[in-house]
């Protein structure tokens, strides 16, 4: 059956891309390297190096052919793969110290194929240790300051925390310390832009630095994320002002069906182009430096004077809800994080909020509660305790875990920032002030340690 389509049709679609700053934000091939392992290390280098090389070699080349063919931009290729903890588990020695440089040789090797490949990111540093910590996911959390530092493309992650199983406060408390030095160990601290801890992790999540290639996966998959913040924003700011809520949610909900619907055209085409499967659709407002490309100011449109006051929790609430319910009417493989993310640096109008002191670390944090991820891409100060790191993720897991709810953090402590003062990374990271946080410290509670439970909601057998 041929499809028709019509000249309002081909004109929105142009207006989406070139004036609106509609794009497919990643494609993302997830490549499982549990067929690698073994316990020589020299043996499961070879083999995972093999295995990228011959999985991605087409992918970067087939997405730029569909996207010239489309006409839609596709901002990043990417690959996941299966979370390093357990590929390297069994060829670990022992020794603390020579295993540390293993994972350290092993990050070398994934950035050197992920440039041979020519993708922007790959995702999967990281392990799972919501309950307890293997010898394995130790070390290699261990080795984060150096193979994240020693890197350019390689991103990691650490699951702490499930509603299932509870928080792990002993790697909590650990991870403030690693977070600390892996920004020290880099330019501008842009090394922890790298890294993610999570609450409730997904498989299938395309967006980096927090994406990994899931155990219950296919061995070869396409994700896709798409973005339409620029295009969400104008249909609100066209609506009119006394427009009633619900009936806002519906313009919503329809601009995200049209956008869902030519990500999963892009992503399908993609995986029939390479012959592995089509996973899923993350339906998520990412925003970027762009002008006109800002969640926050699609809060602002809904009638806000300025992102972060109050009303700007509920707001974000609708938009969310109203995004995956738009997707969800599109199509059935949607998956990923799909909402909308609030990452301070990369989005102008919550970057102008945070400079304004409107949006503040606590009203950030309650905004979590209702948006796709958590805590991210904020700039605290250098000096910043590690306990203070610790029980700011502490705070984020559990919003993540009472609510059974994906959340996560991506802080990033400036050397030689405090409070107010600028920082400029540049690119999609953007720039950001230094956010002021509370001064009282969370010490003893943070040395306590242990497991908190899970919640009474987690029994569900």
């Amino acid at each position: 059956m041929t499809t028709t389509i019509s000249l309002d049709e081909v004109y929105e679609t142009y207006r989406m891309t070139e004036k609106e700053h509609f794009d497919i934000r990643a494609v993302t091939l997830g490549i499982n390297l549990l067929p690698c392992a073994a316990d020589d290390f020299a043996v499961l280098c070879r083999r995972v190096e093999k295995k990228l090389l011959s999985t991605a070699r087409q992918f970067v080349k087939r997405a730029e052919k569909i996207q010239s063919y489309y006409g839609i931009p596709i901002i990043n290729k990417r690959i996941t793969i299966t979370p390093a903890a357990v590929v390297l588990s069994g060829a670990l020695t022992g020794d603390a110290s020579r295993d540390r440089e293993r994972c350290v040789d092993f990050a070398r090797l994934l950035d050197r194929c992920a440039a041979e490949v020519g993708v922007d990111f790959l995702g999967g540093f990281g392990g799972f240790c919501e309950k307890g910590m293997t010898y394995a996911e130790q070390t290699l959390m261990e080795s984060l300051p150096a193979a994240l530092g020693q890197t350019a493309k390689v991103c990691g992650f650490f699951s702490l925390a499930s509603t299932k199983a509870g928080i792990n406060m002993r790697a909590v408390a650990k991870i403030g310390s690693i977070i600390l030095e892996l920004a020290r160990a880099s330019e501008d601290a842009i090394g922890a832009a790298k890294f993610v801890v999570f609450a409730n992790p997904v498989s299938d999540n395309p967006f980096m630095a927090g994406g990994f290639h899931g155990l219950q996966e296919a061995d070869n998959v396409i994700n896709v994320g798409i973005s339409g913040p620029g295009v969400v924003r104008r249909a609100v700011a066209g609506a009119p002002r006394d427009l009633p809520v619900d009936d806002l949610a519906e313009i919503i909900k329809k601009t995200a069906f049209k956008i869902t619907r030519a990500g999963e055209l892009i992503g399908r085409e993609l995986a029939r182009s390479l012959g592995v499967r089509f996973g899923s659709l993350d339906v998520s407002l990412a925003p970027t430096t762009a002008v006109g490309d800002s969640v926050g100011r699609i809060l602002e449109a809904m009638g806000l004077e300025r992102v972060g006051t109050h009303g700007s929790t509920a707001a974000l609430a609708l938009l969310t809800d109203a995004v995956k319910k738009g997707g969800m009417m599109a199509s059935s493989h949607i998956g990923g994080l799909s909402g909308a993310f609030i990452p301070v640096s990369e989005d102008v109008g919550l970057a102008e909020a945070v400079r304004a002191g409107t949006l503040t670390m606590d009203k950030l944090e309650a905004m979590t509660t209702v948006c796709s991820v958590g805590l991210d891409m904020i700039a605290i100060p250098g000096d910043t305790k590690t306990t203070t790191i610790a029980a700011i993720i502490a705070d984020e897991l559990a919003i993540g875990v009472m609510n059974n709810k994906t959340t996560a953090v991506r802080l990033i402590p400036v050397p030689g920032k405090q409070a107010g003062d600028h920082v400029s990374w540049g690119g999609l990271l953007g720039d950001a002030c230094i956010m002021p946080l509370h001064g009282e410290n969370s010490d003893y509670f943070i040395w306590r340690k242990g497991q908190l439970p899970a919640p009474t909601t987690s029994f569900r057998n």
